[in-house]
């Protein structure tokens, strides 16, 4: 019997600072002060010092090792442990020669069959829990919005592009919440409260540039707020956040 770890990644391998820094932004925004998700990279560490997942390349297998908790292309965020499997370090390494065949990497998916797609799989076998929702419910919902709209979710190749793809899922889910008022988000960070009309400048603003909130959106909204405050009487005005996450 050993512990089965689920290590867990912001996707931070667009090659562009800008665009990295969006993404930790959105997963602070969606996972960390609401609770929905993000968009993310996981790996499963079971026996031994090396933890597994799968990626897409363009022959073989798509199930790669690295150490724990130190993939280069990611930005690591945190660990969770799944319990432990009763499955013996020789059954375990059947699981993976069998994964390896049934999962090559051209198949890769960003909505259908992705990391975090792998995990579960993964995990199942060793009869541990699997992956949290919040860690995948992105492509889930994407998904969902593919089949819905009659259409065919595009394979991706490369990771811009695989980025760009996963915001457009993240904005459609978020609209939907937004729609159903079950959630009212009040910041995109400490500092900057935000209103729908502001949440969804910023959201096409990222999904047609890949850029944070442009300067005149942040003046806009905060000659906005401060109107209302001082209409209201209450409060002072805002001040805008413009350091970036490393």
């Amino acid at each position: 019997m050993t512990e089965v770890v689920l290590h867990i990644y912001d996707v931070t391998n667009s090659g562009s600072d800008k665009t990295n820094n969006t993404i930790v932004q959105i997963n602070k925004f969606f996972k960390d002060a609401i609770g929905l998700g993000g968009i993310f990279h996981s790996a499963v560490q079971v026996y031994g010092d090396d933890e597994w997942s799968f990626g897409f390349c363009e022959q073989g297998t798509g199930v790669f090792s690295c150490p724990a908790g130190r993939n280069p292309m990611y930005t690591y965020r945190e660990c969770i442990v799944l319990g432990n499997t009763d499955h013996s370090i020789f059954k375990v390494n059947q699981i993976l020669r069998e994964l390896s065949r049934e999962w090559p990497g051209h198949s890769y998916d960003l909505l259908s069959k992705n990391c975090n797609h792998f995990c579960d799989e993964f995990c199942e076998r060793l009869g541990v829990e699997k992956l949290p929702g919040w860690v995948n419910r992105f492509a889930h919902a994407g998904d969902a919005a593919v089949e819905i709209a009659g259409t065919t979710a595009v394979r991706l190749r490369q990771a811009k592009t695989e980025i760009v793809t996963a915001s457009k899922v993240a904005y459609r889910f978020f609209a939907g919440v937004a729609s159903n008022n079950s959630v009212a988000p009040d910041s995109l960070s400490n500092s900057v409260r935000g209103t729908p009309r502001f949440q969804a400048n910023w959201f096409k603003n990222f999904i047609t540039t890949g850029a944070k909130p442009s300067s005149s959106d942040l003046e806009n909204h905060s000659e906005e707020m401060l109107g209302q405050q001082q209409q209201h009487g209450t409060g002072t005005p805002l001040r805008q956040n413009t350091q970036q996450d490393s």
